[in-house]
Formats: structure tokens, C-alpha cells, sequence
């Protein structure tokens, strides 16, 4: 089945709170991510609404979760002259076994989700900056046997990065002004996410623990 006209329909988001007509924000629009769960809930994976929409027309689809964002539209059918069309929700969750060896995976680290996790504050400073400003910090350097995970990184701007050089926080005579933590998966999709619309966000919130950075 082949979809080629996208309708914005009016999703809970403070952007769109009606309906777009000029091009370019139909193309933001089309360009938000679904995000994918498994059928017991959990989340496997941010798609594009074309990639969601295959989902649909192949009825894997086990249920959805929000208003939906997009309407593709597709051929007219000779028998009923009724043109095919496919509201796409921002949360759908598809049918099949759940991968629950992929559950127990800690989430990939990388700056730009350092970066958000801290929330683009620099753990010695205490200041904030733009991610260009940002640097990923080993609290153990790696050459003193630090290793490159969530526990042993934090956000540092350039300077104060730059001031503690291959020392230990207390050589350097640098405080922490904030612990490193690992990411729930929940937190790990936010962190993932470049525009997440209000019902994606309740639903993944909503299993982040009290004690994440993203709740404040």
C-alpha cells in the first residue's frame, strides 16, 4: 500500500494547536517521531510516521496511545471510490514476543544524552550552557583506569574541564555539585527523542523514576 499525502491532524502540543497549512509546518509535522513500544508497554524505538504507517497497513498494530498526529492518505478503491487513509498516533505498540533481554540493556551513552540527562549544567561550575560549550568529563580519567560509562561521565563546560586535566576531583580541588546516574529505559527514549509531543512525554515520564534530573 502506498501512502503519499500527509494530513496534520491536531495533536495536545503546544505547537500545533491547530492545524498547519503552511509547508513548512506540515514538514515539522511529518517529521515528528512515533514512538514504538512493545505490546506489553515498553518502549522499543523512535520511527517515523511512514515507518508507522507500514506498521498499520500490515496490521501489526496491537493498540495506540494519544490523539493522532498525522493522516496518510492513500489510493481510492474501485469497488467503494472510498480513498485508504491511516491516522498514525504518536505512541503505538506492536504485536510480537517481548524482547526482554533487550530490556535489561543499559542505554547506549553518547554527549547530546549526557548533556540532557545533566541538563546541560556543568557539574563543577554550576553553570548552564549550549551543548557546543559542553564536554563529556570522566570523573576517573581514562588514563588513571576510568572507564567511558554513565556512572564515570558527567557534563563539564570546556573551562573547568580543561582546569582539571588528569586529576581526580579532590586533586584538582573540584566538587561535584551533582551525581552521574544510569538512564531507566523511559528516561533513555527522552533522551533520545528531538521532538517529543505531550502525550509521549506523560507516558514516559510516567515510569521515570522521582529521582531523575529530567523531573526537575
Amino acid at each position: 500500500m502506498t501512502f503519499s499525502r500527509v494530513t496534520v491532524l491536531e495533536p495536545g502540543h503546544p505547537r500545533s494547536a491547530r492545524r498547519p497549512s503552511h509547508p513548512a509546518a506540515m514538514r515539522y509535522a511529518i517529521n515528528m517521531d512515533v514512538l514504538q513500544l512493545d505490546i506489553s508497554g515498553r518502549p522499543q524505538a523512535w520511527i517515523a510516521a511512514r515507518e508507522a504507517a507500514l506498521l498499520y497497513a500490515c496490521d501489526t498494530i496491537a493498540w495506540t496511545l494519544g490523539r493522532a498526529l498525522h493522516v496518510l492518505r492513500g489510493g481510492v478503491q474501485r469497488a467503494t471510490g472510498v480513498q485508504s487513509r491511516i491516522e498514525v498516533h504518536p505512541i503505538i505498540a506492536v504485536r510480537g514476543a517481548v524482547p526482554s533481554r533487550a530490556w535489561r540493556l543499559v542505554p547506549a551513552l553518547s554527549n547530546p544524552k549526557l548533556f540532557v540527562r545533566d541538563r546541560g549544567v556543568c557539574a563543577y561550575c554550576g553553570d548552564a550552557f549550549h551543548f557546543d560549550e559542553l564536554t563529556r568529563e570522566h570523573i576517573v580519567p581514562v588514563s588513571r583506569g576510568g572507564t567511558d560509562s554513565w556512572m564515570n561521565c558527567i557534563t563539564a563546560c570546556r573551562s573547568c574541564n580543561g582546569r582539571k586535566g588528569n586529576r581526580m576531583p579532590e586533586e584538582a580541588h573540584m566538587s561535584l555539585l551533582y551525581l552521574p546516574y544510569v538512564p531507566s529505559l523511559h528516561e533513555d527514549m527522552i533522551l533520545r527523542g528531538r521532538r517529543i509531543v505531550a502525550d509521549q512525554m506523560d507516558f514516559l515520564l510516567a515510569s521515570v523514576p522521582r529521582s531523575s534530573r529530567l523531573r526537575t
